[in-house]
C-alpha cells in the first residue's frame, strides 16, 4: 500500500496531527434502486461540524466503523459500521432501497491536510487533497443489526463479493422491480407519491412496499418483487 511522504511524515511525528475517518455511501440504480452518493464522517477528533475535503462536503453524522485491520490468519477482514438510526432514518431508508453491494469509500487524512474552508479565516497553507491513506473500497454485505437506536452494516471487500455466489434475486423485504417495468407490469393512470398518497402525474413514485403495490393493484395476484418480513425490526 503506498503512503504519500506527507502522511508518513505524520505518523512519525512526535505531534502528529489528528486523523480523520471520512466516508462515501454509494448508491447505484441498477444494483440499491437509487443513484445517490452519500459523504459523511464520525464526527470525532473535536470536528463535531461539516467537514470539505477535496471539494466534497462531509456531514457530520454518528458513525462507528471498526473491523478494518488485516489478521495474521489470512482471512480478509468483515468490517463494520454502525449508523446512528436518528428517528428511524436509516430504517426508512433500508424500506425504500436495497442498501446489499452498495459501495463504502473509507477515506483517511489528517486534520492539518483539510480544505481551507475548514478553518478560522478562511486560510490553511496545509491543505492538500492528495494527503491522505490509500482508500479503501467496502461493499454493504448483510444489514447485521437493526433497532431504534442504530443500523450496523457488515462490510466486505470486492474479493468476498466476487466469490458470492447470490441468487438473482436478493432476500430483501422492499420490492427490487423498477417502477413501471415490464416486471413490475403496472401501466394505471392512478398515481402515488413515496407516502402510498394520491398525487399528480409529475410526482408519482414508488415506495416500494407492499402497501404500494396495493394501492395500485386493487384485485388479482401482486407482482411485488420483495419478500414481506425478509428484514426482522428489533
Amino acid at each position: 500500500m503506498s503512503v504519500p511522504q506527507s502522511i508518513q511524515e505524520q505518523i512519525q511525528s512526535l505531534e502528529p496531527s489528528a486523523i480523520i475517518e471520512l466516508f462515501q455511501l454509494q448508491l447505484t440504480q441498477e444494483i440499491n434502486g437509487i443513484d445517490d452518493t452519500l459523504y459523511y464522517h464520525a464526527g470525532t477528533n473535536e470536528l463535531s461540524a461539516d467537514i470539505v475535503f477535496a471539494g466534497v462536503t462531509y456531514s457530520a453524522a454518528p458513525i462507528e466503523a471498526e473491523g478494518f485491520e488485516l489478521s495474521g490468519k489470512g482471512a480478509l477482514p468483515r468490517p463494520t459500521m454502525r449508523v446512528a438510526n436518528a428517528a428511524g432514518a436509516i430504517s426508512t431508508l433500508l424500506v425504500l432501497y436495497n442498501p446489499l453491494r452498495a459501495k463504502v469509500t473509507r477515506i483517511r487524512t489528517c486534520k492539518k491536510f483539510l480544505d481551507a474552508v475548514n478553518f478560522d479565516g478562511g486560510t490553511n497553507p496545509t491543505a492538500d487533497s492528495t494527503a491522505k491513506f490509500e482508500d479503501e473500497i467496502w461493499y454493504i454485505d448483510r444489514v447485521a443489526s437493526e433497532n431504534l437506536q442504530f443500523v450496523e452494516f457488515e462490510l466486505v471487500s470486492k474479493l468476498d463479493l466476487t466469490n458470492l455466489r447470490l441468487p438473482r434475486r436478493q432476500i430483501v423485504e422492499h420490492c427490487q422491480w423498477e417502477y413501471r417495468s415490464k416486471f413490475c407490469g403496472y401501466t394505471g393512470s392512478g398515481y402515488f407519491d413515496l407516502n402510498d398518497q394520491p398525487t399528480t402525474q409529475d410526482n408519482d413514485k414508488c415506495a416500494k412496499k407492499i402497501s404500494s403495490c396495493e394501492k395500485r393493484f386493487t384485485s388479482g395476484d401482486l407482482p411485488f418483487g420483495g419478500f414481506p418480513g425478509a428484514r426482522l425490526q428489533i
